[in-house]
């Protein structure tokens, strides 16, 4: 139910930040200029208007299918390196829940890339693939294993930041900052803000990295201009307006992961509590 009701802003998402701007928005010589989208309103409409509703859940199936796997090997694999850090002792704080949830964003990259690749692809402006499955099956043909990994390192640090900040702030919001609850729906409200605001300051840190990613995953291997994380990274802040051109697609981004990672939180906690 979230992915479907949050989908819409995902692609909106990838169309901001798979779009050039500043001089290097220029079309080339007798070329048709390009689709230029105005933020997050005005490329919902576009979409809408030129493209059809049913648009904006283009390549829903790839984060369905990839949702329980990438859920479980983030949780599970956070759960381990919490262990592994105190084990390396390192104390019961943010630090280590941080790191622990670095480690646990890196490894669910290896999961996911995959998915993620193929999405992008079906989300792109005219994407000819007719389904989530053919778009696979050409990144693979034509692209081999590599393909389905592109833009592996740009992702990797997407998640190390969200991740990181998101588990440590949660940490340091529900042991430092909120009461301890009295109540169960008082834990709810804890823990779901905990993961708000956790969730909204990660999108802070791994925005950048995500619109590299997305160029990195936008093409195909034979024909890259996108060819490293801190290559397409500084690119993109000389060449499209600095900082600003870094964190194309935030708004999108917040709106979803802001609440998703209250929803996150209460979610995991409950499901716990329940195998406990």
């Amino acid at each position: 139910a979230e992915i479907a009701a949050m989908y819409p802003l995902d692609i909106v998402k990838t169309r901001l930040q798979l779009q050039r701007s500043g001089s290097a928005a220029a079309a080339a010589p007798g070329a048709k200029a390009p689709v230029h989208y105005n933020g997050v309103a005005d490329t919902f409409v576009r979409i809408v208007k030129n493209e059809g509703i049913f648009t904006l859940y283009r390549g829903i199936s790839s984060p369905i299918v990839a949702e329980a796997p990438k859920r479980a090997v983030k949780f599970a694999s956070n759960e381990t390196y919490k262990v592994l850090f105190r084990d390396l002792g390192l104390p019961q704080n943010e630090i280590r829940f941080g790191l622990a949830g670095m480690a646990a964003g890196i490894t669910e990259a290896f999961v996911n890339c995959p998915f993620e690749v193929v999405k992008v692809r079906m989300q792109m402006r005219g994407s000819t693939f007719t389904s989530t499955a053919d778009a696979a099956r050409h990144v693979v043909r034509s692209e081999g294993v590599h393909g389905v990994f592109r833009g592996l390192g740009a992702h990797a640090a997407r998640n190390a930041g969200w991740n990181g900040t998101y588990f440590g702030l949660v940490w340091s919001l529900r042991n430092r900052l909120f009461a301890e609850p009295t109540s169960k729906r008082e834990e709810m409200t804890r823990n779901f803000l905990s993961g708000l605001i956790a969730g909204s300051f990660g999108t802070i840190f791994g925005t950048p990295f995500d619109v590299v990613k997305s160029r990195m995953q936008g093409e195909t291997r034979a024909n890259a201009q996108w060819k490293t994380t801190i290559g397409t990274l500084t690119r993109i802040y000389r060449e499209e307006g600095g900082i600003k051109a870094c964190y194309k697609g935030f708004l999108p981004r917040l709106l979803r992961l802001g609440p998703g990672g209250g929803i996150m939180m209460v979610a995991f906690d409950y499901f716990k509590n329940l195998m406990a």
